[in-house]
């Protein structure tokens, strides 16, 4: 259990606290600010919450997309050598993005 991610999940981060410094788990031994120390059973409530968060986000996280600019520079290709068909070449998308590659062609 991570402490300090406990503490600003629960909106208690504007407290000062120490932990001590002892192999984990970690437990507060100063607490000064105006809200009352957490016990341990919110900590580990917050804590458990927490997991279970990024548990259910951790597909967000394994996904490896490209950069948004190289998605957008792979979709100009792909329309610029027929893959969607001729009217791809029509849309807007491809007429703005060839307008600014015709003027300032690669040297």
């Amino acid at each position: 259990m991570d402490i300090n991610i406990c503490i600003d999940k629960l909106g208690l981060n504007s407290n000062t606290y120490k932990l001590n410094q002892s192999n984990p788990p970690h437990s507060i031994t100063e607490w000064t600010g105006d809200d009352t120390q957490p016990t341990q059973a919110e900590l580990e409530s917050a804590w458990t919450e927490y997991q279970a968060e990024q548990d259910s986000t951790q597909y967000k996280r394994d996904r490896q997309y490209a950069p948004t600019g190289d998605q957008l520079d792979m979709l100009w290709h792909s329309i610029d050598a027929g893959e969607f068909g001729d009217t791809a070449k029509q849309s807007e998308f491809y007429t703005a993005n060839k307008a600014v590659k015709d003027a300032n062609p690669k040297p």
